[in-house]
């Protein structure tokens, strides 16, 4: 494997709580106010045909999604102030980061995926509070400090589903950009299955960071059915460019059966 391989395990710290002077050792949790590096990665109302109005990954400069702003009752705890579902209280998928700051955890995704932290927790939430009939983007957004951490302003079910739509746009172009590097001939097999231990490894983290606990065993078997896959995908990919011949690199009987 290559050295350079990143190790997400060792940015741990990257991601852990800053803690006060107060006494109490209360947690200080501090999402910017302007975050315009991520919120505003598109408009908040999609576009026309649905989709995401963010032109690409890298838009960085759109109008920000505005976050709805609670009433004065609601944010001093008065009688208005709604209750938290009860799914809400249970709720402990980014329970590992409490007291993570935002921008700590924007700038690690934004170091090792295309997503920011916004995008990253809003999707993983709206697969968790999917229904029958939908996503419970309205809950998700009124919810959106009490579900995740590093989040401490509640957003407009049009803010939620402008950064679903954000993540999913960003996912499909980051597969397809993967699928063809690793088609196109560019790397050899050994560079190929260091590219795929580096963002397995991103991967797993973010799961555990999440709350998904996996044992050895499991990494191992997960690991080895991608390297199979891709595998499948160089060999084909093979086939096709050189019409159904023999391998450039060592001869092999492309058409021959093993």
């Amino acid at each position: 494997m290559s050295d350079e391989s990143p190790n997400p395990s060792a940015d741990r710290d990257d991601l852990s709580a800053d803690r006060s002077d107060d006494p109490d050792g209360s947690v200080t949790t501090t999402e910017p106010e302007s975050r315009s590096e991520d919120r505003d990665d598109a408009a908040v109302s999609p576009d026309a045909d649905g989709q995401d109005a963010e032109a690409s990954p890298d838009a960085d400069d759109a109008p920000a999604a505005q976050p709805s702003v609670p009433d004065a009752d609601a944010a001093s705890g008065g009688d208005d102030a709604p209750d938290v579902p009860p799914d809400v209280q249970k709720y402990a998928r980014f329970k590992k980061m409490d007291g993570a700051q935002y921008d700590r955890v924007n700038e690690f995704l934004r170091e090792r995926t295309y997503v920011t932290a916004r995008e990253w927790a809003i999707a993983r939430l709206c697969a968790d509070f999917r229904t029958e009939t939908g996503v419970e983007m309205t809950k998700i957004g009124e919810n959106l400090p009490e579900l995740v951490p590093f989040m401490t302003d509640t957003y407009t079910p049009q803010a939620v589903n402008q950064a679903r739509s954000s993540f999913e746009e960003k996912v499909r172009k980051a597969g397809a950009t993967f699928l063809y590097g690793a088609m196109c001939d560019f790397f050899t097999a050994e560079e190929l299955d260091d590219v795929m231990y580096e963002a397995t490894e991103v991967a797993k983290f973010l799961l555990e960071v999440e709350g998904v606990d996996l044992t050895v065993e499991e990494e191992l078997d997960a690991e080895d059915r991608i390297s199979a896959v891709m595998r499948d995908v160089r060999e084909s990919s093979a086939e096709l460019r050189h019409d159904h011949s023999e391998c450039p690199e060592c001869g092999h009987d492309l058409t021959a059966d093993d």
